[in-house]
């Protein structure tokens, strides 16, 4: 067998091409001089689902398809005289539908490659092809490269039990030597976590770390966890407004100035127009989290217990970015319940989130694209934010976005916020609003 493990392209071009071959697990493991379990777990893990149907046939996956004599479900056509069964409309209009699954991808070889039926066969198929095959392992083997190996609320546990104890003057030693079963990463994993952003805590609070000269490295990046996609895909995003309609909604993104400097959080509420955003001092999860922090204050969470908050801001529709990769502490408020439901757009897709895409070139008009955000002060983002607001728009039947949100939801947020209306004939939309 060969020494080195992993498993090449040219190894899986040789798995599909025995497997239209309809050699078994073993004579392709021996194929490739790898063992038949290796072989087996490559194939069930990376075969794709696919919804060929067969020629000629109606693509009918219903277990009672055979026997069902079920008529004129969809209602369209009174003329109609053949069962549903027959129709290929059947599995999506009938309420009955159950999907019959092929026994054979339960055993080996667990895929439709060679298979003898697979021109005739309706059912839902899987297939190993050697391209999606290695660009997956390829994703994962990058994937784990980057960034820091911690999942969402794991990030949230540390931060809950590490930063408070640092900011009370203790060194990270001292706190992990001392809770020793509250914790399983390593000291130098916490110092570098502290220092790329990713906890609360800050090197300021660490008067040592403040004294020593900063080495030249790459700042630390919260990984994208997968699985915080799960259940917020822009599918389900779909499907909760479906059974909440009228929800209403915010879309959010961020706004580089330069790379590395600082850059905007912006909030963009779709049905009022208005647009709110948070000056950071980095793009990262953490800074994300400090401006809800922020938006939750202002909010005055803290007098109504979140009502306001949850009231306009209940779902938040965002892109796959690193620093919102931590849906978790968006949609928690401080107490530990829920206040917002986060979803994100489906990758390349910026179209989905269009208003707040669109409303940024205000925020173009008063800082051109190229020029940076780092002279700038929050004071100064909320001037702009105040001419923007107030301009009238002829999708809100030309009225300004800050008298719709008032209206709505009153203007004590906005006011604490520091937005307030500018009349109309002293709106300014250029560069020397901010200097």
């Amino acid at each position: 067998m060969k020494k080195y493990k992993h498993i090449t392209d040219s190894d899986r071009m040789a798995i599909e091409h025995a497997l239209r071959e309809r050699l078994s697990l073993k004579r392709i493991a021996a194929k490739i001089g790898k063992h038949h379990s290796t072989v087996a777990r490559e194939i069930r893990g990376r075969s794709v689902v696919s919804d060929k149907g067969a020629a000629l046939r109606v693509t009918n996956r219903c277990a009672e398809r055979l026997t069902c004599r079920t008529a004129q479900l969809c209602a369209d056509r009174p003329d109609c005289l053949r069962h549903c069964a027959a129709c290929p409309r059947c599995n999506a209009v009938c309420k009955d539908f159950r999907e019959e699954h092929c026994a054979s991808l339960g055993r080996p070889p667990y895929v439709c490659n060679g298979c003898a039926r697979e021109h005739a066969c309706t059912l839902r198929k899987r297939y190993y092809l050697h391209r999606p095959a290695h660009a997956n392992y390829l994703d994962i083997l990058t994937g784990s490269r980057e960034g820091a190996n911690i999942t969402q609320e794991g990030l949230l546990a540390l931060d809950a039990l590490v930063s408070p104890l640092v900011r009370k003057g203790q060194s990270v030693h001292h706190a992990l030597a001392n809770n020793p079963n509250l914790f399983d990463v390593h000291e130098k994993t916490v110092y570098r976590y502290i220092a790329g952003g990713l906890l609360s805590a800050k090197n300021g609070d660490m008067p040592r770390v403040c004294s020593l000269k900063p080495r030249r490295r790459k700042p630390v990046e919260h990984k994208i966890d997968t699985k915080c996609r799960i259940g917020r895909t822009h599918a389900d995003f779909r499907a909760f407004m479906e059974a909440n309609p009228g929800t209403p909604v915010t879309e959010m993104d961020t706004v580089i100035g330069r790379v590395g400097g600082k850059c905007l959080l912006t909030l963009q509420s779709v049905g009022t127009g208005l647009m709110l955003a948070f000056l950071r001092g980095r793009n990262d999860a953490q800074s994300v989290i400090g401006a809800f922090a922020s938006l939750w204050d202002a909010a005055g969470a803290g007098r109504d217990g979140g009502e306001l908050f949850r009231r306009a801001f209940p779902v938040l529709l965002t892109d796959n970015g690193s620093e919102f990769s931590n849906p978790l502490a968006l949609e928690t408020a401080p107490d530990g319940a829920p206040r917002s439901r986060v979803f994100y757009c489906d990758p390349c897709a910026a179209w989905q989130k269009a208003h707040v895409e669109r409303n940024h070139e205000f925020l173009r008009l008063i800082r051109p694209k190229g020029t940076d955000f780092d002279s700038l002060t929050q004071q100064d983002v909320n001037t702009a934010l105040s001419h923007i607001n107030s301009y009238t728009r002829p999708a809100l039947n030309d009225r300004a976005p800050f008298d719709l949100f008032t209206f709505l939801y009153g203007g004590q947020m906005l006011e604490r916020l520091g937005i307030r209306r500018i009349p109309a004939n002293e709106i300014l939309l250029k560069p020397s609003l901010i200097g």
